[in-house]
């Protein structure tokens, strides 16, 4: 009886403990070269230059004295771990970001980037 015992008890053991892990990767829009940034100049260069050096702007902004381009990169990585009744998750996103600034004529005043998107990782919420 006790190797009945010893049978049902493992038994349960292997049902309740097993587990599935998840590992995921998002990507949002196409990473960008921003070796070119330091071809722009601040009072010199005009929209059409930059759009050679980066491409096409993720987003234009009409402002009121000009517009602003955006380019956006961003990566998510997300972990997942199932247990029978417990689950743990984490998702980790990070940006890159340029926001350039041009005034009425067209000619860049000066801009702004976040490169943060090469940090996000995988790892459980623990």
């Amino acid at each position: 009886m006790d190797r009945l015992k010893e049978s049902l008890l493992i038994l349960l053991l292997v049902v309740f403990l097993q587990s599935c892990v998840m590992l995921a990767k998002s990507k949002d829009y196409y990473p960008f070269d921003t070796s070119g940034l330091d071809k722009l100049i601040a009072g010199k260069s005009t929209a059409a230059e930059v759009t050679e050096v980066l491409g096409a702007p993720s987003t234009i902004v009409k402002l009121s004295r000009g517009n602003a381009y955006i380019y956006k990169h961003s990566l998510t990585k997300g972990t997942g771990l199932w247990l029978v009744l417990v689950t743990f998750g984490n998702y980790d996103k990070h940006k890159d970001q340029i926001v350039i600034f041009f005034d009425k004529n067209d000619v860049m005043t000066h801009y702004g980037v976040t490169l943060d998107a090469h940090k996000a990782a995988y790892g459980l919420p623990f």
